[in-house]
């Protein structure tokens, strides 16, 4: 197993056995489904992901990682070009590809076909730190494409890409969380950071709330952009979160696999 790999799969797990054990010491919100199944349903829906990851890179040999050092080989992308410091290209590595995150988050939710894909993720009946690796593997197979392309236009370092992944793969974690915040600490970290209270606004069956507050990682894009709301209009106990039409079939792996496909 590579560095890089260990790297992130250290931080993952760390991560996630963190917020999963404050999510039981202190619940944001009461669950509408029993854990087991859901948590089963998630992860084997993450372990499915990897599979399609893993043959991707034996069609596709250059993932993300493996893309910059063919781009740095070959001095391709803008990065490759110029004579910028080291930190300033890292930072905006950073800030560009957060950035393209954001935007497929967005475009994933105003074209019908890729909602249909995504909608996998808003299907999820209750929000925890298992709906963060919730995503259908079509949606990350189309992901890591737009992230391949983006590497070799930017021509960023690899500590860029293996910064931006771990930073991506963390705060998804955290702004799934069911955590409750101390309000003065949410309203602090939510100027920069996308905050569990802040996403969980992302995840309401209202349409006007589920339209807004796209960023994983950085706050900042959603109030760029006018895509920003600070509250759900129900409350953070009272909102109903998922998807109005659904029942509790999005617990099963078939069904959350299949639906894309459905007529629902």
């Amino acid at each position: 197993m590579s560095y890089e790999l260990i790297l992130r799969l250290g931080v993952f797990l760390g991560l996630f056995t963190v917020l999963a054990g404050l999510e039981a010491l202190a619940p944001r919100r009461i669950r509408r489904l029993p854990r087991r199944g859901r948590w089963i349903t998630n992860w084997a829906i993450l372990l499915t992901d990897a599979a399609v990851l893993r043959v991707m890179a034996i069609v596709l040999p250059l993932l993300a990682v493996g893309a910059a050092l063919d781009a740095q080989a070959r001095g391709w992308g803008l990065f490759n070009l110029t004579g910028w410091p080291v930190l300033v290209e890292f930072c905006l590595a950073v800030l560009i590809f957060d950035f393209a995150i954001w935007a497929q988050h967005l475009v994933t939710h105003k074209i019908p076909l890729l909602w249909r894909i995504h909608r996998v993720h808003h299907a999820d009946l209750d929000m925890d730190v298992t709906t963060a690796i919730r995503f259908h593997p079509v949606e990350i197979a189309l992901s890591m494409l737009i992230k391949i392309g983006l590497v070799y236009l930017m021509g960023p370092s690899v500590a860029a890409v293996i910064a931006f992944e771990v930073l991506l793969n963390g705060t998804a974690l955290f702004n799934h969380a069911n955590l409750r915040l101390p309000h003065g600490l949410d309203a602090a970290l939510r100027r920069v950071l996308v905050t569990p209270d802040m996403h969980r606004v992302h995840h309401s069956i209202e349409r006007i709330e589920h339209d807004s507050n796209y960023g994983f990682a950085l706050s900042i894009w959603d109030r760029i952009f006018g895509t920003y709301r600070a509250q759900p209009s129900a409350g953070h106990d009272a909102m109903t979160i998922g998807l109005k039409w659904q029942d509790k079939r999005p617990s099963r792996l078939g069904w959350s696999l299949l639906l894309p496909f459905s007529r629902e």
